[in-house]
C-alpha cells in the first residue's frame, strides 16, 4: 500500500515537472521594456545626460541603491566607444555598458552586460526627438531570456520592475535638465 502511494506521488511529481518544463519552454524568449518622457529642455541638454556616462551617477536609479558601488570609465570620454563598468551590492550587481552608436540629439545605442547577480547581455536604446518646444525620449531595453529567465519572468513582472526603474531614471533626468 505504501509503495503504491509513493509510486503515485512520484508519477504526479514527474508529470508536474514535465508540464512546468513545457510551459516555461513555450514562453517567448525575447523581451522589450520601454518608457518615454517629454522634457521642457532642448535636445542637446537632454542628450548630454545620457551620452556622457560620467553624468549617469546624478540621475540613475541604481546609483541610489548602492552609494558605495564602484564605477570605472574607459574608452571615449562620451559617445561612441565610452564604457562604464560598475560593481556594487546585491541590488546593483556588477556589469558594463558600452555606447555602440551615438547620433547627436537623435539616438544612443548601448550594449549592456550584467555579470552578477545573473549573467545577461541586452541592448539598450535611447531615442530623442523634438516635441512641443522640448525633447521627448524613449528608453528601451531588449534581450533574450534563457530557460531560467523565462521561469523567473513567470513569477516577476520584469516590465513593471525594470520599467519602474526607467521611470525613476527619466524623472532624474527631468530634474536635472529642467532645473538649468
Amino acid at each position: 500500500m505504501l509503495l503504491d502511494i509513493l509510486l503515485v506521488v512520484a508519477v504526479v511529481v514527474v508529470v508536474l515537472f514535465v508540464v512546468l518544463f513545457v510551459v516555461v519552454s513555450r514562453r517567448p524568449g525575447e523581451f522589450r521594456i520601454e518608457r518615454s518622457a517629454t522634457f521642457a529642455a532642448p535636445p542637446e541638454r537632454v542628450f548630454k545626460q545620457v551620452n556622457d556616462l560620467h553624468l549617469w551617477q546624478a540621475w540613475s536609479p541604481w546609483a541610489k541603491l548602492d552609494p558605495n558601488a564602484t564605477e570605472t570609465h574607459e574608452g571615449a570620454p562620451a559617445g561612441t566607444g565610452a564604457v562604464m563598468s560598475w560593481n556594487g551590492n546585491k541590488q546593483v550587481g556588477a556589469g558594463r555598458m558600452t555606447i555602440l552608436e551615438s547620433r547627436p540629439h537623435e539616438l544612443i545605442r548601448m550594449k549592456l552586460e550584467f555579470f552578477r547577480p545573473m549573467r545577461a547581455t541586452n541592448s539598450t536604446e535611447f531615442t530623442f526627438w523634438p516635441e512641443n518646444g522640448g525633447t521627448s525620449v524613449r528608453w528601451a531595453m531588449t534581450g533574450t531570456n534563457g530557460f531560467v529567465g523565462k521561469a523567473f519572468c513567470m513569477m516577476v513582472d520584469m516590465d513593471k520592475l525594470v520599467g519602474g526603474d526607467f521611470e525613476k531614471g527619466l524623472a532624474g533626468i527631468r530634474a536635472i535638465v529642467e532645473a538649468k
